[in-house]
């Protein structure tokens, strides 16, 4: 069940949480993709909240958001990129995005097979998918104070294995989110040196998983009249030759 983009606006741009958890997660994308520089980049679900930093590099920044979600406008104070569509058929060309962020998209999604082949239509190749998602063992899916705590969290091998399913090969998965999900001030204040601290503690340990993936492209075969058969049956070698008879096998 996808959570209304109201819920979702006020988490993270009006309370202190919010916030901390964006900048959180988003200085972790901006190390995972530093540079996007003439390229087109995707947001799928909420991931406004991440797309900020790609306004001023990139060639063009979409954020598309679910029907059953919700859309508001995006960015303030700018022209609008964001645009309300089906969560399983997005208003963009085939094999065009460069870089696509999920966000709040894929674990509340009803149909997940159907948006990761969305989202393997619309790359291009070559292109990489950073899927974010709340993760199992982590402290943010364990209750509903959060967006993190509603639908389905993964583990690392879940995580991965469905990118796998659906023609997607997992380069690294990271995390994000070390701090615990209080509103206590002191948390608040050392937000980011548990960020640093999550450089060397196990994944399992983080609020979110970040897994980046590479869309597989295979090489066209060639067959019909044009394929090569490297060794040929020779069942058939022989047929029509004459077969000598006794007689004349006696006169040799």
């Amino acid at each position: 069940m996808h959570l209304d983009v109201l819920d979702l606006r006020n988490f993270y741009y009006r309370t202190r949480l919010g916030r901390a958890a964006q900048k959180a997660i988003r200085d972790q994308v901006g190390t995972i993709w530093p540079d996007t520089s003439g390229m087109t980049v995707l947001g799928f679900g909420f991931a406004v909240p991440l797309l900020r930093p790609f306004l001023a590099q990139s060639a063009r920044v979409i954020a598309l958001m679910p029907g059953q979600q919700g859309v508001m406008p995006w960015p303030a104070g700018q022209p609008n990129v964001a645009a309300l569509c089906e969560e399983t058929q997005w208003p963009v060309a085939t094999g065009t995005v460069d870089r696509l962020l999920l966000l709040h998209g894929l674990e509340t999604s009803q149909n997940p097979s159907s948006v990761l082949e969305e989202c393997a239509r619309v790359l291009a190749p070559g292109g990489r998918v950073l899927v974010i998602v709340p993760n199992r063992s982590g402290l943010w899916a364990r209750g509903d104070g959060t967006p993190f705590g509603f639908g389905r969290p993964y583990s690392p091998g879940q995580l991965e294995g469905q990118l796998e399913r659906h023609a997607f090969a997992p380069e690294r998965t990271a995390a994000a989110l070390f701090l615990p999900p209080s509103e206590r001030r002191f948390w608040l204040r050392t937000a980011e040196f548990w960020e640093g601290m999550g450089r060397v503690l196990p994944l399992y340990a983080g609020g979110v998983l970040m897994t980046e993936a590479s869309k597989q492209v295979y090489a066209p075969t060639r067959g019909g009249l044009g394929a090569v058969v490297r060794r040929p049956l020779r069942v058939l070698e022989g047929v029509g030759q004459p077969v000598p008879t006794p007689q004349s096998a006696a006169q040799e």
